[in-house]
């Protein structure tokens, strides 16, 4: 009798620990665009995995990643941190491991998760304070905080042959979209096997210039032609700010990926990439079904940011006009479905950690500036911030900027004042202007929201003077962003590579 009892409690116990301990699987994309889902309603691309997710979850219309390029965009989706207190980005350096030591992965580890990473991590970990933001070696990326490891250097290849550890995949799966699939049915396996619950980051490649998509596919665009957005190219731009057409973005971006001279071309190749992610993420959800995990198993879906896809004339992301800076965002928790739900509460990248570990049941560092979806999720709150920052410090010295966002209205602030160019306020009513084609800054009638937009831009450069890291260029721009700094205190305060960046972005366009 007591040994039918103490079967019984360990039964009733391994099922508390199973209800409360979900399992997590984050799936991460890379350069996707908010609108590129069926369940976005974009009637032209091959989604249905991510369509059920959205059908079955809760799909947040208003994400954003705080910084939209990949290296500082993943620090901050690991940390929960803005860029400026992690410390990470392209031109600025690598992220210390002291700093890693408190991500989501790494917390979820040490409370006795099995974890597991593939694909393109996207940013350096080193020991010290470093100045190289290089990633192209193994030795600086944290293979050791993971119990199964499948990561890749640099941006990773779209060939699975040439991806250390995945190399394996090669012969059934030669594009590594299908590849990190199998790869993940395999990690769902042992994961399963540990006796312990499991949080997969399965970061793919694609939708990553180049364009090559994985020719199983071929079938599903071949011949397609495809729409414009109504706010494509540079006749759609005319009446924003010169200083974010002095990049590459605007002035040179657009000759690697052929928005503007073959439209069909591009766009069969980049939904093409994105068919094959879904494809990927059919391979996960039948492999939790098979292992009888799916009922207690959270599904994260976003991407590193969003994409221009021409529309203003631009191409590429880091802008933080809506395009580049939005990108897809769907929970689903099956212990709490949401059955379609969508909200308009503004979310960011860095709220994925804080979620994570609310979910877990675990606490929250004070350090993190991310918020937990939970009350989302659970329908309890209509929202989780008032404001969000938008930062762009990667590139030519004129596009380098601050933003905030609100569920109605985007302030931005250009600061770069030389070369003919004066500072300049952008002021959008995004929950009627989507598409950014109306500068209301100059507006009487928009005077209130205005100021309130101006009050809630200085409060992030009140919190970003007083967290902001003091190596990596990083305290200075809290005084360039200042709107009440005049230029000539300021403008030596731009780090010599943006301003480096901006006079080839000049020598560009003069020769084209």
């Amino acid at each position: 009798m007591k040994k039918i009892l103490f079967m019984l409690v360990c039964l009733l116990g391994s099922h508390v620990v199973a209800v409360g301990r979900p399992n997590f699987v984050f799936l991460f994309t890379d350069d996707q665009s908010y609108k590129a889902m069926g369940c976005m309603g974009n009637t032209e691309i091959h989604t249905p995995n991510m369509d059920q997710l959205g059908a079955q979850g809760v799909i947040f219309d208003r994400h954003y990643n705080t910084t939209a390029i990949c290296m500082a965009s993943r620090a901050s989706v690991m940390t929960g941190l803005l860029e400026y207190k992690h410390g990470c980005n392209f031109q600025h350096g690598s992220m210390t491991r002291a700093i890693f030591s408190k991500s989501y992965p790494v917390l979820l580890q040490q409370a006795g998760y099995y974890t597991g990473f593939a694909g393109k991590f996207g940013f350096a970990v080193t020991d010290e304070v470093s100045k190289n933001s290089g990633h192209n070696s193994y030795d600086q990326l944290p293979v050791d905080s993971f119990d199964d490891w499948a990561g890749g250097v640099g941006q990773t290849d779209y060939q699975t042959s040439k991806n250390e550890y995945i190399k394996q995949y090669a012969d059934t799966y030669p594009h590594s979209t299908r590849a990190y699939g199998a790869w993940a049915i395999d990690f769902i396996e042992k994961a399963k096997g540990s006796g312990k619950p499991f949080c997969m980051s399965l970061f793919f490649k694609a939708s990553h210039l180049p364009f090559n998509p994985d020719p199983f596919f071929d079938d599903l665009y071949e011949g397609k032609t495809f729409s414009k957005p109504a706010n494509f190219g540079p006749e759609n731009g005319e009446h924003l700010a010169e200083q974010p057409k002095q990049g590459r973005q605007y002035l040179s971006y657009h000759k690697k990926n052929g928005y503007f001279t073959k439209y069909d071309e591009v766009k069969r190749g980049y939904y093409q990439l994105i068919s094959g992610v879904d494809y990927a993420i059919g391979m996960v959800r039948a492999e939790l079904e098979k292992q009888g995990l799916a009922e207690n198993t959270v599904i994260i879906f976003s991407s590193d940011n969003g994409y221009s896809e021409g529309v203003h004339g631009f191409s590429g992301k880091c802008l933080p006009y809506e395009e580049p800076s939005r990108s897809p965002m769907i929970i689903y928790d099956p212990r709490r479905p949401g059955n379609g739900a969508r909200t308009p509460a503004v979310t960011a990248g860095i709220d994925v950690a804080p979620t994570l570990l609310d979910l877990a049941g675990l606490p929250i560092p004070a350090n993190m500036d991310g918020k937990s979806l939970l009350p989302l999720l659970e329908n309890k709150e209509p929202r989780v911030r008032e404001f969000l920052p938008l930062m762009q410090l990667f590139g030519s010295a004129p596009t380098l900027s601050l933003a905030v966002v609100s569920e109605d209205w985007k302030y931005i602030y250009w600061a770069y004042e030389d070369d003919g160019m004066e500072a300049v306020e952008e002021l959008f009513l995004n929950s009627k202007d989507p598409r950014e084609m109306t500068n209301l800054a100059a507006d009487p009638e928009s005077r209130q929201q205005l100021e309130e937009m101006r009050s809630a831009y200085d409060a992030q450069l009140v919190h970003w003077k007083g967290n902001a890291l003091n190596y990596n260029d990083y305290a200075q721009y809290a005084d360039v962003f200042n709107r009440e700094i005049e230029w000539d205190a300021k403008k030596d305060l731009y780090h010599k590579s943006a301003i480096s960046n901006y006079k080839k972005e000049l020598k560009s366009k003069k020769e084209q």
